[in-house]
């Protein structure tokens, strides 16, 4: 089983960043997880959202990179309660998988 870990004491375990861009694109929020080690190499699962990434027209797009992710410069870093409920709700889904 995958050890969790999280930066921030709101986070759920496993999600050890959020940014958010304010709006300035459609995938809004950006998710970042624990990483994984596959084979020996270490990536991080990334998740791009819009605020209502289950709509028809959202988004909820799933990325990796080999390393972690920092805040671009128009991103701020933002809480767990002030990612919108239905990105909550995907970023759940996704560790539910992963667990």
């Amino acid at each position: 089983m995958p050890r969790f870990r999280r930066s921030r004491r709101d986070y759920p375990a496993g999600v050890i960043a959020i940014y958010d861009n304010g709006g300035k694109t459609i995938d809004r929020y950006e998710v970042v997880f624990t990483p994984v080690d596959s084979d020996g190499v270490q990536f991080f699962p990334i998740l791009y959202m819009s605020p209502d990434p289950f709509h028809p027209q959202g988004v909820g797009q799933h990325s990796e990179t080999l390393f972690r992710p920092t805040r671009m410069p128009d991103q701020r870093v933002i809480d767990w309660a002030d990612l919108p409920e239905r990105c909550q709700q995907c970023v759940l889904q996704d560790l539910e998988v992963t667990a």
